[in-house]
């Protein structure tokens, strides 16, 4: 599923990098330690990986 908002994107890279290693888990805060508890490397990565150009910067959580 891909991320819908860029702030969405950024989260799961951060999680990404931290599932993989590259950072500090106690880095983590807000959306993207939600992200590292919830998902699996490869849901971050779909999520991390989707193209940021039109997409919005937030969404509502409606």
């Amino acid at each position: 599923m891909p991320a819908k908002s860029k702030a969405q994107q950024k989260a799961a890279g951060a999680a990404l990098s931290a599932k993989r290693g590259d950072t500090k888990v106690s880095d983590l805060q807000g959306a993207s330690k939600e992200m590292y508890d919830s998902m699996s490397e490869d849901q971050l990565e779909d999520f991390a990986e989707t193209e940021r150009k039109g997409k919005p910067e937030h969404v509502d959580d409606d």
